[in-house]
C-alpha cells in the first residue's frame, strides 16, 4: 500500500477519522477487513492476507471454523439464550461438563469454574482478588517482561512502562518484578533470588498473596520458562504458603502443543486464568480455574453483566469435542511445529547479514535480529505489503511473533514463509552491502 493509498484510506475509513488515538492494529495493518476463513483474511477491495496473528491468540481454530460455525448457527436459529448473567443454561452446563470431562479429568486436575467479565484482564483481576481473600495478604508478585492486562490491578503486574505512561501511582509498587527465567543456566540464580525475597517477607510478616507467571511470555518477547524452573517456583510457593497463579490466557488452549502450556512441568497451580481461544470462535469469554479449597467467594462478590456469554459456551464446547477428545490434534500441532522450526532455521541460515535467532514451541515462535532490533518491524511492514499479517512483541517490538491458527495447513504456513523469505532476502541484501541497511530498509 502506497502513501497515497494510506491517505485515501484515512480519509474514507471511520476508524481513522473518528476512532480514538488508542487504536493500534489498524495503524500497523492499514486495510479494511471484510471476510475471513481459516488462516486467510480478505479485505474490502479483494486482497487476501495470510494471518499469522490469529486475533492475538484468540483464533486458535481459525476464522469461521466450519464445525464451530455450524454449532453456533444451530443454537441461534433455535432461539438458544444468548445473554444470561450467571443463570444456569444448557449451553453453560454443557461447557462445564465437557471441559471437566475432556480437559481436567484426563489430566488429573480438580478445579472450580469462575466465569467473570469476558476478557483476559478480567480473569486476572478476579484471580488477584481471590488470592488476597484466601490469604489475607495484599501484594501479588509478577515477573520481568510479564504482561497480564490493561485494567488497574492487571496493569500493576505488567512490566512495560509504555502502558503506564502518564498514569500516577504505578511507580509505587512495594516489590518490583521478580527475575523471569528463560534459560536453564540462570535457573538457580533466579530461584535463589525469589527465595531470598520471600524469606525476608516472611520474617517481616508481609508475604505476598500470590505470584503470577506466564510459562511463555507472549507480549514480553516469546520468553520460555524451563519446566524445571516452573517446578521450583511451584515448590517455593507451597513452602511459603503463597498462591501460584498461572496466566495461560494467550498460551493455553493448545498453543504450545499441550492444552495447557505448563503441562510438562507436572505442577498443580492454585489458580489458572484462561481467555482468548477458550471462546472457541473468537467470542469473548474468560475463565478462572480455582482449587476447591480456594473458592471462598460469597455470592456476587465478583460479578459482571457479561459473564454468561452462551454463544461462547456453545463455541467452546464444540471446539473441545472437535479437537481435544483424543491426542490427534495435539500430535498434529507438534508435527507442524517441527515444520515451522525448519522454516525458521532456513530463514536464519540463509540470511546471515540479518543475524537472526529464533525460539518457541508448538505454534508460538519469535524471530529476532541480533544485529538490529528494528529489523522485526521492517519485516512486519514489508510482509504486510506482500500479503502477510504478523505482529511484533517485546518491550522494544524487536521480536517478530508467529501466532498462526493451530488449524493452519502446511500449504498456508508455507505461503506465509514464502513472503517472509522474500522480505528477508531484500533486507539481507541491503544489510550485506553496508552499514546503512536499517535506514534503507525503513523506506523499502
Amino acid at each position: 500500500m502506497t502513501g497515497n493509498d494510506m491517505q485515501e484510506l484515512k480519509a474514507k475509513d471511520p476508524a481513522h477519522r473518528l476512532e480514538s488515538n488508542v487504536r493500534s492494529y489498524v495503524r500497523s495493518f492499514p486495510f479494511v477487513a471484510k471476510t475471513a476463513s481459516g488462516s486467510t483474511i480478505t479485505s474490502a477491495d479483494g486482497v487476501e492476507y495470510i494471518d499469522f496473528l490469529a486475533g492475538a491468540g484468540a483464533l486458535n481454530y481459525g476464522h469461521n471454523n466450519p464445525a464451530i460455525q455450524q454449532a453456533l448457527l444451530e443454537y441461534v436459529s433455535g432461539d438458544g439464550i444468548a445473554h444470561s448473567l450467571d443463570f444456569a443454561t444448557i449451553a453453560k452446563d454443557d461447557f462445564i461438563e465437557t471441559f471437566d470431562t475432556v480437559v481436567l479429568k484426563p489430566r488429573g486436575m480438580d478445579y472450580r469454574f469462575q466465569f467473570c467479565g469476558p476478557t483476559g484482564t478480567n480473569a486476572v483481576e478476579a484471580a488477584i482478588k481471590i488470592a488476597r481473600k484466601v490469604t489475607g495478604n495484599r501484594d501479588v508478585f509478577s515477573f520481568t517482561q510479564g504482561f497480564h492486562g490493561m485494567t488497574t490491578g492487571s496493569l500493576e503486574l505488567t512490566d512495560n512502562p509504555y502502558y503506564k505512561e502518564g498514569l500516577p501511582g504505578f511507580d509505587q509498587r512495594v516489590q518490583g518484578p521478580l527475575p523471569f527465567c528463560s534459560d536453564e543456566s540462570t535457573l538457580e540464580q533466579s530461584i535463589s533470588s525469589i527465595a531470598d525475597i520471600l524469606q525476608r517477607r516472611a520474617q517481616s510478616d508481609t508475604l505476598p498473596a500470590a505470584i503470577i507467571v506466564e510459562p511463555i511470555q507472549g507480549e514480553g518477547g516469546i520468553n520460555i520458562a524451563p519446566m524445571t524452573w516452573l517446578r521450583a517456583l511451584d515448590s517455593l510457593c507451597k513452602q511459603f504458603g503463597v498462591l501460584l497463579i498461572i496466566d495461560d490466557i494467550q498460551m493455553g488452549c493448545g498453543r504450545t502443543g499441550d492444552f495447557f502450556s505448563f503441562e510438562k512441568a507436572g505442577i498443580d497451580p492454585d489458580i489458572i486464568t484462561l481467555s482468548k481461544s477458550i471462546g472457541g470462535y473468537g467470542l469473548p469469554m474468560a475463565l478462572v480455574l480455582l482449587k476447591p479449597q480456594h473458592d471462598v467467594w460469597k455470592p456476587g462478590q465478583h460479578n459482571g453483566t457479561f459473564r454468561g456469554n452462551n454463544l461462547a459456551f456453545v463455541a467452546a464446547t464444540k471446539a473441545l469435542t472437535q479437537y481435544w477428545q483424543d491426542s490427534d490434534f495435539a500430535d498434529e500441532i507438534r508435527a507442524k511445529a517441527e515444520h515451522i522450526e525448519e522454516r525458521l532455521q532456513g530463514l536464519a541460515s540463509d540470511h546471515r547479514a540479518l543475524d537472526l535467532s529464533y525460539r518457541g514451541k508448538g505454534f508460538v515462535w519469535g524471530l529476532e535480529s541480533r544485529r538490529e532490533p528494528a529489523i522485526a518491524g521492517m519485516i512486519q511492514k514489508m510482509s504486510f505489503e506482500r500479503g502477510l499479517i504478523i505482529e511484533t512483541c517485546g518491550r522494544g517490538d524487536q521480536v517478530l511473533k508467529f501466532l498462526a491458527p493451530l488449524t493452519s495447513s502446511l500449504k498456508e504456513i508455507d505461503r506465509g514463509f514464502e513472503i517472509l523469505t522474500d522480505v528477508c532476502e531484500v533486507l539481507d541484501g541491503q544489510f550485506a552491502l553496508d552499514g546503512t541497511g536499517a535506514r534503507k530498509a525503513a523506506s523499502a
